[in-house]
């Protein structure tokens, strides 16, 4: 099963190796296609088309210096411009009469043959010159002609021919074509393995981060892969890292949250069993101890409705059922109850609260208000159970320009400077003893957060933990 995944991944490896060669590779063997045709194209105007162009010329003027002869002075004056020919080596001159054959010639050899080509019929039946490119009739050679037509008075008399052998110009065109196609083939190469060695620089790098996410996918949380590029593998390396690191957390969170919550549903639970079995066999001594034992049962049972409903928010918060009602409300009022709701309890834990208001009239804002006493209640509650050391809770209530600000400070402890910017977060508990859930200030920070506030969470001066919320005033 193993081979078979491997081998599959081999085969996507290569799949995007083939697809990223086929379109760069190809469109530059199609553009040096395009250039080495374009350079053909160039070098045949260049060796045939001039020279065929060169050719028709010197006929076309040969044949205009002899309008003047008739056919008998055609013969004598042609037979002596062939005598007088010095270009004979490079160019071959000829004289053909009416019928094809020739009369004169610069090479004696031909003198006499009728080459018969499309060159002397166009300039014998249609009176034009033509240049004419193929292989000499007799000697099979591959040459190029042009003929033109020599006329007195209406009359064709003759034909002036000039012919030259193309072996020369066929050796330098292939030389040319062979130079240019080697030049492209080496600038294929060099694109072709620089694509190869690009694409497997890239390729190779993504096989690593591929296993390594595998074996974080496998449950290896926190395994990191090394960092070899700071380019945008070196970014994907990053982000896997930061995910493998924050995927362990988020596990490690999750099983410490379980422990905690079977821990705090046991404790609780303990307590009201035992009471109740206590009291339900008769083995309470007194009314008091019955009365003890009740008291006990309503308190553990009041906790753990509050965990439950801190576990129900957290839900609704997860699943999007998370709502407010939202209505005019005075929040100066609404957080003086919470405060006096817990002055009296934190009098008998023996934590003394100390309120302190700022602006007489009240602070209107929108709001939901069972939701923000929640916040006020969770955070005063946090106070005690984190801070109650200290003996002293301060709450603080004042107005910034269009900004409510509320603070609730405790002289405990106060939190370790690597655990701040982590206490939002859901199940996070960090190094504290208490009791708790670790979603209650996660919840406190999304009601607050949709109520277009701040909630801000610090180690106060002088000691102890500080918990800041702004929410906007209706103005």
């Amino acid at each position: 099963m193993a081979k078979a995944t491997q081998l599959q991944d081999q085969v996507k490896i290569r799949g995007i190796r083939r697809r990223w060669l086929l379109n760069s590779v190809a469109i530059v063997l199609l553009i040096l296609a395009l250039a080495v045709g374009a350079f053909a194209a160039m070098l045949w105007s260049y060796y045939y088309s001039g020279t065929a162009d060169d050719l028709l010329r010197k006929a076309t003027s040969s044949a205009n210096g002899f309008r003047m002869y008739t056919r008998s002075d055609y013969r004598a004056a042609a037979q002596q411009a062939v005598s007088s020919y010095e270009d004979k080596g490079r160019l071959e001159l000829q004289f053909l009469d009416t019928t094809g054959a020739v009369l004169y010639s610069g090479n004696d050899l031909a003198a006499g043959s009728t080459p018969s080509t499309p060159d002397i019929q166009q300039a014998l039946n249609e009176r034009s010159a033509k240049p004419w490119q193929g292989r000499d009739p007799d000697t099979g050679e591959r040459i190029l002609a042009a003929s033109s037509p020599v006329i007195y008075q209406g009359e064709v008399v003759g034909v002036i021919r000039y012919v030259t052998s193309l072996s020369e110009i066929d050796r330098q065109f292939v030389f040319a074509m062979t130079v240019i196609a080697a030049i492209a083939l080496a600038i294929f190469a060099m694109v072709y393995f620089s694509n190869l060695y690009f694409v497997r620089s890239i390729v190779e790098p993504l096989v690593g981060i591929t296993e390594i996410a595998k074996v974080i996918a496998d449950g290896s949380y926190g395994v990191q892969i090394e960092k070899k590029f700071d380019d945008e593998i070196g970014e994907l390396t990053d982000a896997i890292n930061d995910m493998s690191l924050k995927i362990r957390q988020a596990e490690k969170t999750q099983s410490e949250f379980i422990s905690s919550v079977s821990h705090e549903l046991r404790t609780p639970l303990t307590a009201i069993t035992g009471w109740a079995e206590t009291i339900q066999n008769g083995e309470a001594r007194s009314a008091d101890d019955i009365r003890k034992g009740m008291g006990i049962i309503v308190s553990e049972s009041k906790r753990l409705g509050n965990m439950v409903e801190e576990l129900l928010e957290f839900s609704r918060m997860k699943d999007g059922r998370f709502t407010l009602a939202v209505e005019p409300l005075d929040l100066k009022a609404e957080l003086e109850d919470a405060v006096y709701t817990y002055t009296e309890f934190f009098r008998k834990e023996g934590i003394a609260l100390e309120y302190t208001d700022g602006p007489e009239e009240m602070i209107p804002i929108s709001g939901d208000p069972e939701r923000l006493r929640q916040v006020f209640c969770n955070l005063l509650d946090n106070a005690a159970k984190h801070g109650g050391a200290g003996k002293r809770i301060d709450v603080f209530l004042h107005q910034e320009g269009e900004e409510a600000v509320i603070c609730i400070r405790d002289y405990g402890p106060g939190a370790p400077e690597e655990e701040l910017p982590f206490l939002k977060n859901k199940f996070y508990k960090g190094n504290s003893k208490a009791r708790g859930s670790g979603i209650g200030l996660a919840v406190c920070e999304e009601i607050i957060t949709r109520h277009e506030g701040v909630l801000a969470v610090g180690n106060a001066e002088g000691g102890g933990f500080l918990v800041s919320i702004r929410l906007p005033v209706e103005i």
